[in-house]
């Protein structure tokens, strides 16, 4: 990601655009050699240098427009083509159809660094698919659910932004040879009025350039600067799912059912030597909201652009696109590495589960005394009583939930209806196995990862394997 949004790599891109244009203004018959469309080509072809840059940087002290700078310094390099260089184009005709096939780039590595985060979650998800957990609604327990089950629901968020990440690098469209106010004017004089011939240089053009003629139109100086906010707003709907995995995580890891990758000697406060604080999902979460409040700047700016064209996008876009795509590409590999080695405490898992289980299986009761012949309005009073009571005793005195005893204690659970005891409706040593409160976890889970993930996998075969881990640790 550096690397595509590197000057480097935008420098030879705009190279890229003056090759193509000149190979099809010279199949075209136009005043371009073969001799100069070689000499261009070999240039181009081995890649902007040190030296070529900083002649860039020189011309641009004086000249004030970074283009025009990389013309020149371009024109040095081959002084036989110089004088071809950007015929009859405007600087938007170079810097649109460059920032394009960078942005459908960028989008594509993010496409491949979010399928491997699915996987790894699915991965996760397998291997915790019949592990009960307590499910939580407001943050408060609600019904139970399991490992598994809560991590295919992480992979199935991501899934549809990687649905809408997809359809939305396919419709970023390079912006074509369209000239100052997007008329073809000048490409028109170039060829005497002959408008298939303008046609002709544009399909050549991206076929060269871009292989493909995907060219839509009208268009301005520029490319729709809304085209920047649809991207950057899908990019900013993967940072906020991102942001709600990392934030489960860190809530998980408070109630001690889970912990991200820890290393050895890793340290989590230089004052507290027993923390084991979960630094790569806050650090996820920091770069998550960085994003997410980047896509303001592509609304403002694609709002604000006056009539043919305004200046005041490019210093805006400089920032804000290579810094959402930046941030997100790094906030997707954490959540790889944590995704790849997250740690489940079993333990915590199963005893912050059976804390509240009583609770859970008051329904299951409550059915069970209808089922014998009671009065579901009756009973739902009698458990509601026991269960308020049950809870203050774990909440004020600290101790153990004792809702069932309470239940087997109270003789209205022992009357009789159809001829026997309500109480031989229910099997009360059963009532704690947590796998009778799951419901459909383990299937939905198991589900998902055939019906979903398993197709991915032929779509990004490629990056099963590790993509390159040569920068930075996370």
């Amino acid at each position: 990601m550096l690397r595509l949004w590197s000057p480097r790599h935008k420098f030879n891109t705009w190279r890229r655009v003056w090759l193509a244009v000149a190979e099809a203004q010279h199949e075209l018959g136009l005043p371009v050699t073969k001799e100069q469309v070689e000499e261009l080509r070999a240039v181009v072809q081995r890649g902007i240098s040190d030296a070529e840059i900083s002649a860039a940087e020189r011309y641009e002290r004086d000249l004030r427009h970074d283009v025009m700078s990389h013309v020149h310094a371009l024109g040095d390099s081959c002084p036989l083509a110089r004088g071809i260089i950007h015929l009859g184009m405007t600087s938007q005709d170079v810097v649109c159809n460059a920032d394009a096939t960078i942005i459908m780039d960028a989008t594509n590595l993010c496409l491949d660094k979010l399928a491997r985060v699915v996987f790894a979650l699915a991965a996760f998800a397998g291997r915790h698919a019949g592990m009960a957990a307590m499910g939580l609604t407001h943050y408060q327990p609600a019904q139970p659910t399991t490992v598994g089950r809560r991590a295919v629901g992480w992979a199935y968020d991501l899934t549809i932004c990687l649905r809408e990440m997809n359809t939305g690098s396919r419709w970023m469209p390079i912006r074509g040879l369209r000239g100052a106010t997007g008329t073809q004017a000048s490409y028109l004089a170039l060829f005497e009025g002959d408008g298939a011939r303008v046609d002709a240089l544009e399909r050549r053009f991206a076929e060269r350039f871009a292989n493909h003629t995907a060219l839509h139109g009208p268009l301005g100086q520029t490319y729709p600067r809304v085209e920047d906010a649809f991207a950057l707003g899908v990019l900013a709907s993967c940072a906020a799912v991102l942001h709600k995995i990392a934030t489960d995580i860190r809530l998980l890891c408070n109630r001690k059912e889970v912990d991200e990758p820890f290393e050895d000697k890793q340290i989590g406060s230089s004052a507290m030597p027993y923390k084991r604080n979960p630094m790569r999902c806050e650090r996820i979460c920091g770069l998550t909201r960085f994003v997410m409040n980047l896509v303001g700047n592509a609304y403002d700016t694609a709002a604000t652009q006056w009539l043919e064209r305004t200046l005041d996008d490019s210093s805006n876009r400089r920032l804000s696109l290579p810094e959402a795509f930046l941030a997100l590409d790094g906030a997707l590999d954490l959540m790889h590495n944590v995704a790849s080695g997250l740690l489940v405490h079993e333990a915590m898992v199963r005893r912050n589960l059976m804390a509240e289980l009583p609770f859970m299986a008051t329904e299951n009761i409550l059915m069970a005394c209808v089922r014998a012949g009671g009065d579901r309005q009756h009973y739902h009073e009698l458990i509601r009583v026991h269960a308020q009571a049950a809870g203050m005793r774990v909440k004020h005195e600290g101790l153990e939930n004792d809702l069932l005893d309470r239940l087997r204690a109270d003789r209205a659970f022992w009357s009789r209806a159809r001829g026997g005891s309500l109480s031989d409706e229910l099997d009360w040593d059963g009532l704690l196995d947590p796998m009778k409160y799951i419901g459909r976890s383990i299937e939905q889970t198991e589900r998902f990862i055939k019906d979903v993930v398993e197709p991915l996998r032929e779509q990004y075969k490629h990056v099963i394997a590790p993509l390159d881990d040569s920068g930075p640790r996370v």
